[in-house]
C-alpha cells in the first residue's frame, strides 16, 4: 500500500496538482467510503473517522456528498 500511495504522490506532484486539491480529494473519497460502509449512518461513520457527528455533517454539507 505505501507503494501505491507514493506512486499515486508522485504522480500528483508531477501533474501540478495542489496540496490544498489533494487533502480535499482525499477528505471526499475516505469520507464517502466509511459513510458507504455504515449504509449513510452517520454516528458510526463519525465514530470510525474519529470526528464529531457535527463535524461530519459539515463536511457532507461542505462536499456536497450522498449519505
Amino acid at each position: 500500500m505505501r507503494q501505491q500511495l507514493e506512486a499515486l504522490v508522485v504522480e500528483m506532484v508531477d501533474k501540478g496538482i495542489r496540496f490544498a486539491e489533494a487533502k480535499r480529494e482525499f477528505e471526499k473519497r475516505f469520507i464517502t467510503r466509511v459513510l458507504q460502509q455504515h449504509r449513510g449512518n452517520l454516528s458510526r461513520a463519525a465514530k470510525d473517522l474519529r470526528i464529531h457527528r457535527n463535524t461530519l455533517g459539515k463536511k457532507i454539507e461542505e462536499y456536497k456528498l450522498q449519505q
